[in-house]
């Protein structure tokens, strides 16, 4: 079986990122928090890929012991909505096999 972790980029104090974690818990999404202030070297790589500095922004890591596979995904660039970045995360939770 395949394994999924969701990983967001937020900040404190932003609507849009308090919003998003309301929604993925409410829709029982597990997800690794990342603030954008604490995890500086790790979002500017972020940032340098999607060539997008907007959040909350979303890494996905899929695979299995033996080989994993990461998808970035931006605001403005892959989702407009929140509820389309809920969209593509349950997109990948039935590809590996969790709904």
């Amino acid at each position: 079986m395949k394994n999924l972790n969701v990983i967001v980029y937020t900040m404190k104090g932003c609507p849009f990122c308090v919003d998003f974690k309301e929604l993925l818990v409410k829709e029982g999404i597990e997800f690794f928090d990342r603030d954008i202030d604490e995890y500086k070297d790790e979002y500017e790589v972020y940032t340098q890929i999607t060539e997008n500095d907007m959040i909350p922004a979303l890494l996905i890591i899929e695979g299995d012991d033996k080989k994993y596979e990461s998808f970035l995904y931006a605001p403005e660039r892959n989702y407009n909505e929140l509820s389309e970045a809920v969209d593509i995360i349950n997109q990948h939770r039935k590809k590996v096999g969790i709904i």
